[in-house]
């Protein structure tokens, strides 16, 4: 891979794309760009034309998402599906256009069946009913999965997709209402300890099983996509490895050093039952996980603290 090759990173300052952008910084990669949301409105397909026309990218690796958990999902479906669709749509379009010669597309394990087979197989997409509660982000994620696939079919494109596991680590959205769970969990039991040891209430029952992948890992596997030719259009990214929700809060609040009591409140929606990703074929190919899940919740917690000041509200519109 040519150290001098224009790689367009889009989302470069939100988790994703801040942790893909500083590992390639630091492996050598000179020539990165990266726009702001201010600076490049990717939902314009206009705008996104011109940028492509004027910049010329070699690489492009798609980070930008409207992202959020169930809450989120379940209040602003519209937003969901749509943007999502907007911003890959364009993104693909212009790639395609403008002759880039690799296009990394990031999505989410969401994409699978809600009562797939586990561990869920890349196989396993479209076999089944999505998962009611975040179905408009998955539709949109699948959607630029067989954009990209119709790409390598259709004009022979180096187009590859990526489907990260649960994510998280420094740059995280600790937002509660716009936040996934482990984030949430580590902002609502700090502010607990911080407030006596308050009771934590959390959604659900507790008893889904979850699979968390620190976001430094994934950047390392969108490395080893930009680096290698894939000879598949499709990869799931993860651990492996997977735990209750209730084993994560307790994880959770042994790492912030929460005293206090945790409330369950199953009047609300417990997701998907499993998501466990099956790995055999990116790990077959040469790609491992390196971060253990309690040393990355001990990192971001870290990071949270350094950084909780400069937290911003997240708001959907």
């Amino acid at each position: 891979m040519d150290r001098q090759a224009r790689i367009y990173i889009a989302g470069h300052r939100g988790m994703v794309g801040s942790a893909i952008w500083s590992l390639l910084e630091r492996k050598g990669f000179k020539n990165l760009i990266g726009k702001s949301r201010g600076e490049l409105d990717l939902k314009n397909q206009d705008d996104v034309i011109q940028f492509f026309k004027e910049n010329k990218p070699q690489i492009v690796i798609d980070a930008a998402a409207r992202v959020g958990g169930i809450l989120a999902n379940n209040d602003y479906p519209y937003q969901f599906l749509m943007d999502n669709l907007l911003i890959q749509n364009n993104l693909i379009e212009a790639s395609i256009k403008y002759d880039v010669e690799k296009f990394i597309f990031l999505g989410s394990s969401c994409i699978y069946p809600k009562l797939a087979p586990q561990p869920l197989n890349e196989n396993a997409l479209l076999t089944a009913s999505l998962e009611p509660t975040n179905q408009w982000y998955a539709i949109a994620k699948i959607a630029g999965v067989k954009a990209c696939e119709a790409a390598r079919v259709q004009y022979n494109r180096d187009f590859v997709s990526l489907m990260p596991t649960n994510l998280y680590g420094p740059n995280d959205n600790f937002d509660l209402e716009t936040s996934h769970v482990l984030p949430a969990m580590i902002r609502k039991f700090n502010e607990a300890k911080e407030n006596n040891n308050a009771t934590v209430t959390l959604w659900g029952s507790g008893e889904p099983m979850r699979e968390f992948l620190h976001v430094n890992d994934l950047a390392l596997a969108v490395e080893f996509a930009l680096t290698n030719t894939l000879p598949d259009n499709l990869y799931n990214v993860g651990t492996g490895v997977d735990l209750s929700i209730k084993a994560l809060a307790l994880m959770i609040q042994e790492v912030v050093g929460h005293k206090g009591t945790i409330v369950w409140d199953d009047s609300k929606p417990d997701g998907t039952p499993r998501k466990l990703m099956d790995v055999s074929k990116i790990n077959a190919l040469g790609w491992q996980h390196r971060i253990d899940l309690k040393d990355g919740i001990n990192k971001t917690y870290e990071w949270f603290l350094n950084n909780q000041n400069t937290f911003k509200t997240v708001k959907i519109s």
